[in-house]
């Protein structure tokens, strides 16, 4: 079953006659097609996909399960979807509430005769389990992001800069395949480590310091996240002991992570071990985020999500300790949660390398 025959299934779930899909990555997962522009319309029984003429050829040629129509100055968006409303006598159309801007949102309502329906949940609850060929792709561009590291480690030294650290990532990821990073590399050392979202600059790495790496690629539409922290010369006896902290807290939340726990219990997991090793205002985020085709999808491992974990969900797993003006610590796998336990699809080794 290909994700058009899904959205199908589901409308009626939700109380739709159709959905219309306008975000950028819930049509690629749609309709297996990537654009940076277009609108796919699925009703019970069809599919639609409209786009402009510098796509129509390659969707025409790539798209199945959906009728690809051209759209023109004379016929745009709304003449499109006025007919599919009325060919199938539509009365309620979900619509992506959390990508629509207000503006398309307000064209579509005055010019389309049926009432337009928050229905992101629809894509949100279908895109939250990972078939096995999603669950390939994912995989397959997580080794595309082991492969970089393993060569920038080879490269770090005391003199370079954090941003030289995050140009090689990105060079060496597109090298070995990516079609582009999944967001921009966070790379940051020394007292820059104790931010966790900090952004690389033309700090020099020093010996003695930490050098936390976060970073991803994209490749056939799916995404890789991870992070791994290293030392340069040497570490301080409470430099090791936050490492091995936080490496235990990811294992903790990692043997607690599977199909039917809540997020919340996994992250509780991971931050029982910080807080009991007298770290735990410091670890200032959640265990994880899922991802797939976006880097941080839904569901969330951690404190606000009480509901369980769904089968096939992937999920990062990525606690950290930060001290203010000091160092910081993160590190992060990915996981993909089955119904007794979960499978770690991230190969890169996460015990304490000193460079």
């Amino acid at each position: 079953m290909n994700n058009i025959e899904r959205i199908k299934g589901a409308l009626s779930q939700h109380n739709l006659d159709a959905m219309l899909v306008t975000g950028m990555s819930t049509r690629r997962y749609a309709s297996g097609f990537p654009s940076s522009a277009g609108a796919l319309i699925v009703t019970k029984t069809d599919a639609y996909f409209f786009v402009d003429g510098r796509y129509i050829e390659a969707a025409t040629n790539k798209i199945t399960g959906a009728g690809v129509e051209l759209i023109t100055q004379e016929e745009g968006y709304e003449a499109k979807l006025s007919r599919v409303i009325a060919d199938y006598g539509l009365k309620t159309i979900g619509i992506e509430e959390e990508t629509m801007t207000y503006a398309q949102f307000m064209r579509f309502d005055k010019a389309l005769s049926a009432e337009l329906v928050p229905a992101q949940a629809l894509l949100t609850q279908l895109r939250q389990s990972k078939t096995e060929a999603e669950l390939e792709k994912m995989i397959a561009v997580q080794r595309i992001a082991e492969k970089a590291l393993d060569e920038v480690l080879g490269l770090i030294k005391p003199g370079i800069t954090e941003r030289e650290i995050a140009t090689e990532l990105t060079s060496r990821m597109r090298n070995h395949g990516a079609y582009g990073n999944s967001f921009d590399p966070i790379v940051v050392t020394g007292v820059n480590s104790s931010m966790p979202h900090g952004v690389p600059g033309d700090t020099q790495v020093k010996d003695g310091d930490f050098i936390t790496m976060d970073f991803g690629a994209t490749l056939d539409g799916y995404v890789s996240d991870m992070t791994r922290t290293v030392a340069v010369g040497h570490a301080t006896d409470e430099m090791k002991k936050v490492y091995n902290t936080v490496l235990e807290a990811q294992l903790a939340g990692i043997a607690t992570a599977k199909a039917g726990v809540p997020g919340c219990e996994i992250h509780n997991a991971a931050a029982k071990v910080i807080a009991d090793a007298g770290y735990g205002e410091y670890f200032t985020h959640g265990f994880g985020h899922s991802l797939g085709m976006d880097v941080h999808e839904a569901p969330n491992a951690n404190p606000a999500n009480k509901e369980p974990m769904p089968v096939g969900a992937v999920i990062s797993a990525e606690p950290g300790i930060y001290l203010p003006g000091r160092f910081g610590v993160r590190i992060e796998d990915v996981i993909y949660l089955r119904e007794n336990d979960c499978v770690n699809i991230t190969k890169a080794p996460k015990e304490l390398i000193i460079l």
